[in-house]
C-alpha cells in the first residue's frame, strides 16, 4: 500500500504517544458514578497553592494521567463547570494510582445557562456509536455542521455518506426522508445548539426502516425551565457569487404545551462547471473526440418553514404535532454546453452550440401526529401518523446548433419539455418498548402507501407545436409496505446482546399509460440483525454485529422519461429496477471507550445504480438506471478524539476501504466488467480555545480521499481544508461567525470511466472555496434548553 496510505494512521498514534516515567493515574466521576470526561485535573505546589506544576484533562471515559512527576507532596484540583471543585493533597513517590475522585454537583451550578464549554463524547453502545455535542464546542453553528463532523462521515458534494453510501437522517428516531438539496436546506437553518447527539449505526436494528443504509440519528435536547426564547440569524457567502441565508427561531415551553417555529429564507446563486471528454471508439481505435464546457448558472429562493408543538396531555402521555414545509418557485437552471468534435487524427471538424433553460417549480409539505403514553411497568406505547404532498412543474426549452469547422451553421434542432410529478406518500405506526424478565423488548407495525405519477410531454419549438410522442409518457406507480418488527436485548455481567427480526411484505405496481406497459410485482423479505458486545474491563470492549437490509430505487429513477442536456446526452429512468439485498458485518475493538476501531464487510448485492454507457455507433452518451450485477466493499475505520492541551481539542479518523462493482456493459456486447479500487478517507477536526474565557474559538478542519468509486466511474484524489472562528458577544447574547471553506479549492475533482470501448471523463467544479460571514442574536429567555422536538417525516428519501 502506498506510503500516503500510512499518514493519517502514524498521526493518530502520535496522539496517544508520551514519555512516561513517575506516573499519576486516576479517574473523575459524578455523584451518580458516570464518568465526567475533559475535566481540569491540575497538580498545585503544595508550598504554593496558586503555583500550577502540571496538568491534564480527562479521558471520554472520566481517566487522566500525568507523567513525568517529581517525588513530593502536591494538592490535586479537580473541577468542571457545574461541579464544585475537588481539593485533595496527594504525595508521589513512585508510579501513584488513586481511587476514583468524586465531583459534586453545585447547588448553584447554572440552572438557566447553557455553557458550550465542554468538549465532544463519543461512546460507543451496543448497537451504535454516540456523539455526545450537547453543550460543547461543537453546539454553535448549525446541524449540518454537526453532521459533517461525525465520527465516519464524509460530504460528497452535498450528499454525506458513511463508507462511501448514502446515509438515513433520522430525528428522534423519526426518518427525514427529503431530496438532498432539501435536507441540507432543512438542517442548515436547524440550530446546533437543539442537538443533544449525534448517533452513527451503520447496522441499524430491527426498529428502523430496512430500507437504505447506515442511519444519523439527531437526539434533540430536553428543556429544563419553563418561558419564551427566540433568534433572528443571518449568513453571507461569497463565492464565484454571493449567498444569503435568513433564519428566525421561537419557542415556548408552558406547563402543558410547547411551541417551537422556525422559518428561513436562502436566496442564491450557484454557479457550476464540468469539463469533459469522450473517446468514441469503432474497431478497437479512436474515431472522434469530443470535448465539452459545460456551465450551469442556478437562481433560486428557498423557503423553508417548521412549526412542532407538543402537548402534555397528564404526566404520562404527550400529543406531538409537526409540519416541515419546503417551498423552491421559480427555480431557474441556464445551461450553456459548447462541445468541440475533433476527428481520428485531432482535427478540428465541427462544433456543437446547445443553449438549455429549465424553470421549476416545487413544493415539498409533509405533516405528523404523534402520540405516546407510558406504563407503570416501565412501558411505553406510540402512535404515529405521517402524511407528505410533494409536487413539480419542470418546464424545459433545449435549442442545439451545429457549426461547421469555419463557424458556418449546418443544422439546428430545437424542441421543449414539460414535466410535471405529484407524489402522495401516508404512512402509520405503532411501537410498543417494555419490560419482559431482565429483558427489553420492543415490537411494532408500519404501513405505507405511496403514490406517484409523472407526465412528460416533448414537443418541437416551431410554430405549429407537435407532441413528439415516442419520446412522451405518463407513468403510474404505487407502492404498499407492510411491516412487522420485534427485538429483544438484555445485559449480563460483561456481555450486552441484542437481537431484532423485522418482515416486510412489498407490493409494487408501475403503469406506462403512453407505452401501455404494466410492470407489477410482490415480494416479502425478512430481515434480522443481531448484536453482540463483551465488556472485557473498563479499557477493552468487543462488539460483532449483523443486520440484512434492502435498497429501494428512487421514485425519479423508475419513471422511463428521458431528459436532455442536449440531443446527443441525457438520462433515462428504468421501471424495470430492482430492489437489491445486503449483508452487513462489522466487528468492533474499543480502546479505553476512546480509540475505536471497526472493521466491517458488506455485500450490496444487485444495487440499483446510475451507469454512464457511451454509443460509439450513434456518438451519444446516456446515464441509465440499472442494477449491478454484484457490489461489494471491506474496510478498517479508526477513530480516536482528545485533548492534547487545555485549549486544544482534535478528532482524527481514517479508513482503509476496498469498494467493488460489477455490471453489465450494455455498449459493449454486454461483457461483465467489474471496477474496484482501494482507497483512503483520513480527517482531523482541531478546536482551539483563542480566550480564556471560551468566548472566542477558531476551528481548523483538514481532510483527504483518495480514489473511490460512483457506480462506473472512478473518482481521483480530493482534500478540503477549511478553517472557521466563532466569537460570543454580550453575554452570550449574540455570536458572530466567519469560515473560509476549501481554502485551497481542492475539494473538486476527476470522475473517469474507462474500460472496453468507454472512454469518458468529467472534472466537476463546484462553488466549495467561498467565505461565509454569520451573525445571530438571541431575545426572550435565551438561556433556555430547548423542550425535545422531532422534525418527523416518512417514507421521503427517495422523492
Amino acid at each position: 500500500m502506498r506510503l500516503r496510505l500510512l499518514a493519517p494512521i502514524v498521526l493518530m498514534l502520535l496522539c496517544s504517544i508520551t514519555y512516561s516515567q513517575n506516573e499519576l493515574k486516576g479517574s473523575v466521576k459524578d455523584e451518580q458514578n458516570e464518568p465526567v470526561a475533559f475535566a481540569n485535573v491540575i497538580l498545585l505546589n503544595s508550598k504554593d497553592s496558586t503555583s500550577v506544576y502540571k496538568g491534564t484533562v480527562t479521558e471520554p471515559d472520566g481517566s487522566f494521567e500525568i507523567k513525568n512527576i517529581s517525588d513530593t507532596s502536591y494538592l490535586l484540583r479537580i473541577s468542571f463547570v457545574g461541579y464544585k471543585d475537588e481539593l485533595k493533597k496527594i504525595k508521589i513517590k513512585g508510579n501513584t494510582e488513586l481511587k476514583p475522585l468524586i465531583l459534586k454537583e453545585a447547588s448553584d451550578a447554572l440552572d438557566e445557562i447553557t455553557v458550550n464549554a465542554r468538549k465532544p463524547k463519543i461512546t460507543r453502545q451496543v448497537d451504535r456509536i454516540v456523539f455526545d455535542v450537547e453543550n460543547s464546542t461543537l453546539s454553535t453553528g448549525n446541524t449540518w455542521d454537526i453532521l459533517k463532523k461525525a465520527p465516519g462521515v464524509i460530504n460528497n458534494q452535498g450528499q454525506l455518506q458513511v463508507r462511501n453510501s448514502s446515509v438515513q437522517i433520522y430525528i428522534n428516531d423519526r426518518k427525514v426522508h427529503l431530496s438532498s438539496s432539501e435536507l441540507k436546506t432543512l438542517l442548515e437553518s436547524y440550530s446546533a445548539e437543539n442537538i443533544k447527539s449525534i448517533e452513527i449505526i451503520t447496522n441499524p436494528p430491527a426498529k428502523y426502516d430496512a430500507e437504505g443504509g447506515a442511519v444519523l440519528n439527531i437526539q434533540t435536547s430536553r428543556s429544563i425551565s419553563a418561558g419564551y426564547k427566540g433568534s433572528m440569524e443571518g449568513s453571507y457567502t461569497q463565492a464565484i457569487y454571493p449567498k444569503f441565508n435568513l433564519g428566525t427561531s421561537h419557542y415556548f415551553q408552558g406547563d402543558k404545551l410547547n411551541v417551537f417555529a422556525n422559518y428561513s429564507f436562502s436566496p442564491k446563486k450557484d454557479y457550476k462547471n464540468d469539463d469533459s471528454y469522450i473517446n468514441f471508439i469503432r474497431n478497437d481505435e479512436l474515431f472522434s473526440r469530443w470535448e465539452t464546457d459545460f456551465t450551469r448558472e442556478t437562481t433560486s429562493q428557498a423557503h423553508n418553514a417548521n412549526a412542532i408543538l407538543d402537548y402534555q396531555l397528564s404526566s404520562k402521555s404527550a400529543l406531538n404535532f409537526t409540519v416541515n414545509a419546503n417551498f423552491s418557485p421559480n427555480r431557474k437552471f441556464d445551461n450553456d454546453v459548447n462541445t468541440s468534435i475533433y476527428n481520428s487524427i485531432s482535427q478540428l471538424d465541427s462544433t456543437l452550440v446547445t443553449d438549455s433553460g429549465v424553470s421549476t417549480d416545487q413544493n415539498n409539505i409533509a405533516l405528523n401526529l404523534g402520540y405516546k403514553t407510558t406504563f407503570k411497568n416501565n412501558g411505553e406505547l406510540s402512535l404515529n401518523a405521517h402524511y407528505t404532498r410533494f409536487e413539480q412543474d419542470r418546464i424545459q426549452n433545449v435549442f442545439s446548433r451545429y457549426l461547421s469547422q469555419a463557424g458556418e451553421l449546418q443544422n439546428s434542432i430545437e424542441f421543449d419539455t414539460d414535466a410535471r410529478q405529484d407524489i402522495d406518500i401516508f404512512t402509520s405506526q405503532i411501537d410498543y418498548t417494555g419490560i419482559l424478565g431482565k429483558s427489553r423488548f420492543e415490537v411494532g407495525a408500519k404501513f405505507s402507501d405511496i403514490d406517484s405519477e409523472s407526465k412528460i410531454d416533448y414537443t418541437n419549438a416551431g410554430e405549429l407545436e407537435e407532441l413528439y410522442s415516442a419520446l412522451s409518457d405518463h407513468f403510474l406507480y404505487d407502492e404498499k409496505i407492510y411491516a412487522l418488527y420485534t427485538s429483544i436485548s438484555q445485559d449480563w455481567d460483561k456481555w450486552s446482546a441484542k437481537v431484532g427480526l423485522r418482515g416486510e411484505f412489498t407490493e409494487r405496481l408501475g403503469e406506462s399509460l403512453s407505452l401501455n406497459e404494466i410492470n407489477e410485482r410482490d415480494y416479502f423479505e425478512l430481515f434480522p440483525t443481531a448484536y453482540l458486545q463483551y465488556n472485557a474491563s473498563e479499557s477493552h470492549s468487543f462488539t460483532l454485529d449483523y443486520s440484512r437490509r434492502i435498497n429501494r430505487p428512487r421514485y425519479e429513477s423508475l419513471n422511463p422519461f428521458r431528459y436532455f442536456l442536449n440531443e446527443t446526452n441525457f438520462n433515462a429512468g428504468n421501471p424495470d429496477l430492482m430492489a437489491s439485498i445486503s449483508n452487513n458485518y462489522n466487528l468492533n475493538y474499543t480502546l479505553k471507550n476512546s480509540y475505536f476501531f471497526d472493521f466491517y464487510y458488506k455485500d450490496y448485492g444487485q444495487s440499483p445504480e446510475t451507469l454512464v454507457f457511451q454509443d460509439n455507433q450513434n456518438l451519444t452518451i446516456r446515464n441509465i438506471s440499472t442494477n449491478l450485477k454484484e457490489s461489494k466493499g471491506y474496510g478498517l475505520d479508526m477513530f480516536h478524539a482528545r485533548s492534547l492541551t487545555g485549549f486544544w481539542y482534535v478528532q482524527a479518523f481514517t479508513s482503509l476501504f476496498h469498494q467493488e462493482n460489477t455490471f453489465l456493459a450494455i455498449e459493449s456486447g454486454n461483457d461483465e466488467v467489474t471496477r474496484e479500487v482501494d482507497g483512503l478517507q483520513a480527517y482531523l477536526y482541531n478546536i482551539f480555545s483563542l480566550s480564556k474565557d471560551g468566548t472566542f474559538e477558531g476551528t481548523l478542519f483538514v481532510q483527504h480521499v483518495t480514489d473511490y468509486l460512483s457506480g462506473s466511474y472512478e473518482l481521483e484524489p480530493m482534500t478540503t481544508v477549511s478553517v472557521g472562528f466563532r466569537k460570543v458577544l454580550w453575554d452570550n447574547r449574540a455570536e458572530l461567525t466567519l469560515n473560509i471553506n476549501d481554502i485551497f479549492n481542492s475539494t473538486n475533482t476527476r470522475l473517469t470511466s474507462s474500460y472496453l470501448n468507454q472512454s469518458n471523463s468529467f472534472y466537476s467544479f463546484q462553488e466549495n472555496r467561498n467565505i461565509q460571514v454569520g451573525f445571530k442574536y438571541n431575545f426572550g429567555n435565551f438561556r433556555l434548553k430547548d423542550n425535545k422536538r422531532s422534525i418527523e417525516a416518512e417514507e421521503r428519501e427517495r422523492l
